[in-house]
């Protein structure tokens, strides 16, 4: 069962699951508040817990609000975008053939008709980046699908607003942001291990923490570094 939860002017969604604890989170990009809660906590002690925390939550939106945005890019030639983690310099090419996209030591070269737009030129960078991430997934779930003992009927790449991936459990289906093609792989790995997860624990509950501390120690860190990368600007 979910509720939402108006304190002041901040909206909290509440969820109510088979859970032992109460559990806060605030998400990224946007400061997203959401509460878990066992199945028969009083709406009452759930606003008081949510009041006794605004502090906190306020604190993290702060935070979030002052993450570095990326600017938009524009696509032209000296431009400086992300791929991997690492910074490259974009080198436009215009010409009569098939537009693509070659990655270099320090260069990415987009080749593109005569006159592109920028939404041409911004789709088939997407479709490159899409390409990519469609070469790392796949690995990345056959790894994890053995070692957590699990199978994923599917995977889906999507530009997503308010969240880095999620997990359908029933259709056993995740989805992965588009945007983790700029981040460091490490961090592409954490977010398919993490909504792997959720297939034995639906919630970010002491089980699923139990889970990650177990079979990617370094989550905390990879969590707080992609929290702290700058966020496409559209966002």
């Amino acid at each position: 069962m979910t509720e939402v939860l108006q304190l002041g002017d901040l909206e909290i969604t509440v969820q109510f699951k088979d859970v032992k604890n109460v559990h806060l989170s605030v998400h990224p990009p946007l400061g997203r508040v959401t509460i878990v809660a066992p199945v028969g906590t009083r709406k009452e002690a759930v606003r008081a817990f949510a009041a006794s925390k605004l502090n906190w939550i306020r604190s993290k939106q702060l935070q979030l609000a002052a993450q570095r945005r990326e600017t938009p890019r524009q696509y032209v030639s000296r431009e400086s975008h992300m791929l991997w983690g690492k910074r490259y310099l974009l080198k436009v090419v215009e010409g009569d053939t098939q537009p693509g996209v070659t990655v270099g030591h320090s260069t990415i070269t987009l080749t593109v008709r005569p006159g592109s737009t920028r939404d041409k030129r911004d789709a088939v960078m997407r479709a490159w980046h899409r390409s990519l991430l469609h070469e790392a997934i796949p690995r990345l779930v056959a790894k994890w699908e053995k070692k957590l003992s699990v199978k994923v009927a599917s995977y889906a790449i999507q530009q997503m607003k308010t969240k880095w991936g999620s997990c359908n459990r029933k259709h056993r289906r995740i989805r992965i942001n588009s945007e983790l093609v700029k981040k460091p792989k490490e961090l592409l790995e954490y977010i398919v291990v993490h909504e792997i997860l959720h297939l034995l624990a639906p919630t970010h509950s002491d089980e699923f923490r139990m889970l990650l501390d177990k079979h990617f120690p370094s989550w905390h860190e990879a969590r707080a570094e992609l929290n702290a990368l700058p966020i496409a600007g559209e966002f």
